[in-house]
């Protein structure tokens, strides 16, 4: 009997800032602008080095969305030479692939023209979409507006990159929202074929943050949101879940094709409280499936040339060396 395929990326996260104009009701990575919420570019360069010395292939760049709109923060990036974070973060990106390493950039909200730039230095890029529905602890976050995220994730498609996105489950949403946000992303995917992964991700309360005391979504409820992405979904976009906020194991059998990026290095920034499994024990939560590492862009999207170039050496390496490494974890 063939054994399915269950992939990972080894990846570094690099938080760039955790200042955010955003106020959701369940974040606790946001802080308030102050020293030290910007990564300093020494940190970053050596964790790009120390992650290419163990092996990972995916940089992900991250950081609080527009951080330019809180007061102050630009006055603390200035020192570094940089006018603005996408400044910075393109020259991370830079150094992320001179050390040999592909990066994929979460930023938040960004325009056509942002994507446009940061495209030449990222192998792929994400957005969670969360929900399409309206809920509280979105009431102060103009960058969670359904449409807007929406929109960008359209320009996305227009500028043929690789994307990820996904759904956070348990800040209010509705499993007909639910629904409703599978089909907006099936629908995006069907006029433009950039979706190669959706992360079915569940919320982790946070203490002293508005959704501290809500319910956590159970086990059967993340199955069946899964089973329901797997039956709403084109074939080809992975279903992706994190091994490290969820009994990950028991829902392989719901239809899982990957366990997203893990570290042997840095943190989950996100939810610190909970550590990345080591790499050895994703063979476990795995099963009877065949573990496979990859890269953060997926192979039909090398075989269209759907990135930039430059990166071309870079991916052809990287691409011969994943698939042999992960048989020997």
């Amino acid at each position: 009997m063939q054994h399915r395929t269950i992939t990972f990326s080894r990846n570094v996260f690099l938080p760039l800032t955790t200042a955010c104009r955003n106020r959701c009701g369940y974040c606790c990575f946001r802080t308030p602008v102050q020293e030290g919420c910007i990564m300093a570019q020494a940190e970053v360069e050596k964790t790009l080095k120390n992650g290419a010395a163990l092996g990972c292939t995916e940089a992900l760049f991250t950081f609080g969305e527009r951080p330019e709109e809180e007061p102050g923060f630009s006055a603390m990036l200035a020192p570094l030479g940089y006018a603005t974070i996408l400044d910075y973060c393109e020259a991370m990106c830079r150094k992320a692939i001179e050390f040999g390493i592909l990066p994929h950039t979460n930023a938040g909200i960004l325009t056509y023209e942002e994507m446009e730039r940061l495209r030449p230095v990222n192998a792929s890029m994400g957005l969670m979409l969360e929900t399409t529905a309206e809920i509280p602890a979105h009431a102060t976050s103009k960058g969670k507006s359904p449409d807007v995220r929406l929109a960008m994730m359209e320009d996305a498609g227009k500028l043929k990159i690789p994307f990820t996105t996904g759904l956070l489950l348990g800040i209010g949403e509705t499993m007909t929202d639910r629904e409703d946000s599978l089909l907006a992303i099936r629908d995006l995917h069907r006029r433009y074929g950039h979706i190669q992964e959706i992360i079915i991700q569940n919320f982790c309360p946070k203490p002293g943050t508005p959704l501290a005391q809500s319910p956590v979504p159970t086990t059967d409820e993340i199955c069946a949101t899964i089973r329901m992405a797997k039956d709403i979904l084109q074939p080809e976009i992975a279903v992706q879940i994190p091994p490290n906020l969820i009994d990950a194991g028991r829902l392989i059998a719901c239809g899982v094709d990957d366990l997203g990026g893990v570290s042997p290095l840095t943190i989950d920034y996100v939810n610190p409280e909970h550590p990345w499994p080591a790499l050895e024990e994703l063979k476990t939560i795995a099963g009877n499936a065949h573990l496979v590492e990859r890269l953060c862009i997926y192979p039909r999207y090398i075989e269209r040339g759907w990135f930039d170039p430059g990166m071309q050496p870079l991916i052809n390496r990287l691409a011969q060396t994943v698939q042999p490494r992960s048989s020997g974890l």
